[in-house]
C-alpha cells in the first residue's frame, strides 16, 4: 500500500497519474503481473521512447517497480506493481495538533520469539540463525530486519500529551510479512496488533514475499531468504480499529482508556493459537521495498 499523508507529499503521484496512458499501463500490470516494455509498447501501440517516458514517470513515483533481467534478446526491463493499493489521507488535521516519531526496529522492548528466527542489522546476521538468545543481544537495537515463526515484539511509544489533550488517533505504518523458511510467497500467517494489551485486530499476510530482491536490502542479504513485505498502515480512533481504512475490529481508544499519563505499548504478534501460523517478518530502513522504520502518529485533541 502506498500511503499518502498530505495531498501535497502526493504530487508525483498524482502527475503521474494524470495520463491516460499510464493509467493503462496500470491496468496492464494489474492484468499481467509483469511486462516487459516492449511489451508494454506493443499493446498501447507506442513507440519504445515514449514508453520509456512514461515508465519513468510511474517509477519516480514509487508506483511501479523495474527490474533487469537477461533475455534471448539482451538485457530486458520487466516493469512491476510496486503496490495494489493507494491511499489518501485528505483530512485537513491541524499540524500542531498531532506529532510523529520513527521507532527503530530493533528498539524493540519486549519480545517472544521461537524459530525460526533471527536479526540482522545492515551488515551482517546477530548471532546465529534461529537462536532466540540473541533477541537480548545489545546489538539487536541496531536491527533492520526482525523475523520469528511464533511469539511477538513489542515497542514502547512516548507519549507527549500535555493534561489538556486527549487522544484522537493514533497510526502506525510498517512493512511486514510472513516467515517462512527460505522465503514462500503462499504462506498465509495471521498478525496480530495490541494497544497497551488490548488486541485491536489481526491482518493475515499472504506471504514471505522473495521472487525479487528487496529495493533497499544490503548486498550481503541473500538470495533466498525473504526479501520485501507489504506496506501496512494501522489506525486506532473513536470510531474503532482500522487497517489500509478497512475496519478490523470495533476497538476504539475509548475503550483503551488512555489519557495523557498513559504509558503507550504497541505489540506485533503471531501467537500459538491463530489459525495461519506463519510467522512475521518486519522491515526497517535498510530492508524491503520502504525506506522507513515503524512509524507511529498521535493525533490528539485539545481541551479549550
Amino acid at each position: 500500500m502506498i500511503y499518502i499523508k498530505d495531498l501535497m507529499s502526493g504530487l508525483p503521484i498524482f502527475k503521474a497519474l494524470s495520463s491516460e496512458v499510464r493509467i493503462q499501463i496500470i491496468e496492464l500490470l494489474i492484468r499481467h503481473s509483469a511486462m516487459n516494455l516492449n511489451e508494454l509498447a506493443n499493446e498501447l501501440n507506442l513507440s519504445n521512447g515514449a514508453m520509456t517516458m512514461h515508465i519513468k514517470k510511474l517509477e519516480e513515483s514509487g508506483i511501479i517497480q523495474i527490474n533487469s533481467t537477461v533475455g534471448k534478446h539482451g538485457i530486458q526491463k520487466i516493469c512491476y506493481l510496486n503496490e495494489d493499493k493507494l491511499l489518501i489521507d485528505m483530512r485537513n488535521n491541524d499540524k500542531e495538533n498531532l506529532y510523529e516519531v520513527e521507532i527503530e526496529v530493533g528498539h524493540f522492548s519486549n519480545y517472544n520469539a521461537l524459530p525460526t528466527c533471527g536479526l540482522a542489522t545492515k551488515d551482517s546476521i546477530i548471532g546465529d540463525f534461529d537462536d532466540p538468545r540473541y533477541f537480548a543481544d545489545p546489538e539487536r537495537i541496531h536491527a533492520d530486519i526482525i523475523w520469528l515463526s511464533e511469539g511477538f515484539l513489542e515497542y514502547r511509544i512516548p507519549n507527549y500529551l500535555k493534561s489538556n489533550q486527549t487522544f484522537k488517533e493514533i497510526q502506525f505504518s510498517m512493512e511486514l510479512s510472513s516467515e517462512a523458511p527460505g522465503y514462500n510467497n503462499h504462506y498465509p500467517s495471521d498478525i496480530y496488533f495490541y494497544l497497551n494489551d488490548v488486541e485491536i485486530g489481526k491482518w493475515t499476510s499472504p506471504g514471505d514475499f522473495g521472487d525479487t530482491r528487496g529495493n533497499f536490502n544490503p548486498d550481503w542479504w541473500p538470495p533466498h531468504l525473504n526479501q520485501y513485505g507489504m506496506l501496512k498502515l494501522i489506525r486506532i480512533t473513536n470510531e474503532g480499529s482500522f487497517i489500509d481504512g478497512v475496519r478490523i475490529s470495533n476497538i476504539s481508544l475509548e475503550q483503551v482508556q488512555l489519557d495523557y499519563k498513559s504509558d503507550l505499548t504497541f505489540r506485533i504478534a503471531c501467537p500459538e493459537y491463530s489459525l495461519n501460523k506463519g510467522g512475521m517478518t518486519i522491515f526497517g530502513k535498510s530492508f524491503g521495498n520502504y525506506s522507513q522504520n515503524l512509524l507511529v502518529r498521535v493525533l490528539y485533541d485539545v481541551q479549550r
